[in-house]
């Protein structure tokens, strides 16, 4: 495979594992494409054209150094200089991967955050709350990553020659319906009965091996799960602080998240629903695994790196 090839796929199988279902998101890419015609030729030449053919900007191919086939490849959740200088002194790195994304797929990032909004709505959240909800918070993590250095990695990689590539919404797409496939087939009537399902998976035993397994932090293991959501797997980044309130009047009890702020789990207290946090780390590498799952089938090599933590289900 090249790495185009690694891209492709990516694209393909972040789309079938996309919680709003492959119809929508090729409703989304036409309604970009649409948008894109109807634009005066200046305002062409400023469009980033991939957006017509990848709904998941926040991932893609950064630098190619050198357009051969891969054949080992150096993965991590956090892909920064230190590690791109690892995969240059290792020697026989084809490609490195990141899971989070640099360059323009983090100056980029609010632009998959819409994902959640279809996804509330999904567990009974009007669209049009959801909208407004996500739209105030879209543009809070649009100024919020603007300032930042988006390309440190990206010129690390550049000058030392590495191809680099990041994999960020396809691979949580992928952990998002893994998760919620399980919570389907099991149906877990306590929050208890959540954590011990999340416990099965080797990614979360590894995290509980250095104290960041499955917790609860909003609610109490004995209490009744009611209605699970998975609304906080995929689409970027923590959504609204707002939306629990209208989570819980759409009948959600429970909700099974990667990670929160502060300000988050007092929202969601407030609201009476249960938050298990999965942990970080350890669903990045869930979703990656899936992914890595599918290089492997195609003869390889993964060196795990930075957070992530290798489980093959070949």
């Amino acid at each position: 495979m090249t790495i185009q090839d690694i891209q492709k796929l990516s694209i393909e199988i972040g789309t079938n594992a996309d919680l709003r279902g492959k119809e929508a998101v090729q409703k989304l890419l036409d309604r970009k494409r649409k948008q894109f015609e109807s634009l005066s030729p200046k305002d062409k030449e400023e469009f980033d054209q991939e957006a017509l053919t990848n709904p998941y900007m926040d991932s893609g191919v950064f630098n190619v150094a050198e357009d051969k086939e891969i054949k080992r490849v150096l993965v991590g959740i956090d892909i920064e200089p230190a590690e791109i200088l690892l995969a240059k002194q290792l020697g026989n790195i084809d490609l490195a991967i990141a899971h989070h994304p640099e360059g323009r797929g983090l100056a980029q990032l609010a632009d998959v955050m819409h994902l959640q909004a279809e996804v509330l709505s999904q567990y009974g959240v009007p669209i049009n709350v959801a909208e407004s909800l996500m739209k105030t918070r879209i543009s809070e993590v649009s100024r919020g990553v603007n300032a930042i250095n988006h390309q440190r990695t990206v010129d690390m990689a550049r000058i030392l020659g590495v191809n680099f590539m990041a994999i960020h919404t396809p691979a949580d797409n992928l952990a998002a319906s893994y998760v919620k496939r399980l919570i389907e087939e099991r149906k877990p009537e306590y929050v208890s009965d959540v954590l011990s399902l999340l416990k099965e998976l080797p990614e979360y035993k590894e995290a509980m091996k250095i104290g960041v397994g499955p917790k609860v932090f909003v609610g109490s293991p004995e209490n009744r799960a009611g209605k699970i959501a998975v609304t906080e797997f995929t689409g970027g980044t923590e959504g609204s602080t707002k939306m629990y309130e209208k989570l819980a009047q759409a009948g959600i009890g429970t909700i099974i998240a990667m990670h929160t702020s502060e300000e988050h789990r007092k929202e969601a207290e407030a609201a009476h629903v249960n938050i298990v946090i999965a942990g970080h780390m350890s669903s990045d590498s869930l979703g990656m695994n899936l992914f890595m799952d599918a290089l492997q089938r195609q003869g390889i090599e993964i060196v795990p790196c930075s957070g992530f933590t290798r489980f093959s289900r070949v």
